[in-house]
């Protein structure tokens, strides 16, 4: 498979979109919904807002707005009018991110349930799966970032500069590196700096970093070699991020050995008080600093069971198990209904030249488990 310059030029890409009959730039259904008072997503938002080909002023314009749209603090709204492709960089992030959450819970009691007020009360806890929202968060616009710099997106930022390629040639030719460098410091700067005196923003953002640093650790080094014959004359090499996948799955581990620091919380407001060093890894030396040096996941309370419906999950009751996997775990032993049922699936698929699969339907009886209530 061969890699290719990256375009440059959007209209170009529209083009190719609309001619192969591709969706142009949607960013897919995204499970995120605000509470009514801000800007939604309804999974329907085009990730090309701006429209290239009115005039400075009138893009400036549209990027300034779209940026408005999105709740951000006073210091993220003045980053994001700083780039045209900003604005839609965090739509792709947070659509990517939520995605991600929710594939990697499918099989747990809380499956990051995201709408309305679950996820305001949920974000004003300090719990593990709070502590993962940030990860994931910062993970996924770190990544989108990176991604937008070398696909062309932003104007301040293009491809990596690896220190060892001399062959800017062979480099343009070979690929184009995803510049994490830029994201990373973008994205560090854009979640806030860690705080001395308010310890829960000083948890928040060690979770955040969590997230940059995993995203970090996955970036491998993706040669190309070129010369006669298949022989390697020259080798181009570029660095490049490890599919969101991994990121989330890497994730996922650390959220099930996260570290829980002692803390004191007012059950009115959810806000924490004092905290205390977690035991075990990295912890800070002589306890003057309560959260660890290492990567860790960090949380302040204990989390809920999740159960039944409250202030932090709708509940398991209807919920879909797997009989096998996770029925007895996500019903939380009221044990669960059988229902059957026939579904119609495509099957026996096969390529076609060119270029289209072709499947036959088939019909089979399948067996539904849902939680009873």
């Amino acid at each position: 498979m061969c890699s290719r310059r990256p375009s440059w030029n959007h209209g170009e890409q529209r083009r190719t979109e609309r001619e192969q009959g591709l969706p142009q730039g949607s960013a897919g259904p995204s499970p995120l919904a605000g509470d009514g008072r801000g800007w939604r997503l309804t999974g329907s938002e085009p990730l090309t807002i701006l429209p290239l080909t009115l005039e400075p002023e009138a893009v400036a314009q549209a990027h300034y707005k779209a940026c408005d749209r999105l709740k951000l603090e006073r210091k993220q709204r003045r980053m994001c009018r700083r780039d045209p492709g900003v604005a839609e960089t965090l739509v792709e992030a947070v659509s990517m991110s939520a995605l991600e959450c929710q594939y990697q819970f499918r099989f747990e009691r809380w499956n990051c349930t995201l709408e309305g007020r679950y996820r305001a009360s949920l974000l004003k806890r300090g719990f593990k799966e709070t502590a993962f929202l940030y990860a994931i968060s910062s993970a996924g616009l770190t990544h989108a970032l990176a991604k937008a710099c070398s696909a062309g997106r932003m104007e301040r930022c293009t491809c990596d500069e690896a220190p060892d390629l001399e062959n800017r040639e062979a480099w343009q030719w070979g690929g184009c590196g995803d510049n994490l460098k830029y994201s990373s410091k973008f994205v560090k700067e854009f979640l806030g700096r860690r705080s001395s005196k308010d310890l829960r923003a000083r948890v928040d953002f060690h979770n955040n970093l969590v997230g940059v640093k995993v995203i970090k650790a996955g970036v491998e080094t993706t040669c190309k070699c070129h010369g006669v014959s298949g022989s390697c004359t020259v080798r181009t090499c570029w660095r490049q991020l490890a599919p969101f996948h991994e990121v989330g799955k890497r994730l996922k581990h650390k959220y099930e050995t996260a570290l829980k620091v002692g803390s004191t919380t007012n059950e009115a407001t959810g806000e924490a008080g004092a905290i205390s060093a977690p035991r075990g890894r990295g912890a800070g030396p002589g306890g003057g600093d309560p959260l660890p040096r290492t990567p860790e996941l960090v949380h302040l309370d204990d989390s809920p069971s999740f159960c039944v419906a409250g202030r932090f999950s709708p509940g398991t009751a209807g919920r879909r198990c797997h009989r096998e996997k996770n029925c007895e775990s996500i019903c939380c032993g009221r044990g669960h209904n059988t229902q059957s049922r026939v579904v119609t699936r495509p099957c026996q698929c096969q390529v076609r030249w060119c270029c289209y699969v072709e499947c036959r339907q088939c019909t089979q009886r399948e067996e539904v488990y849902t939680c009873k209530g």
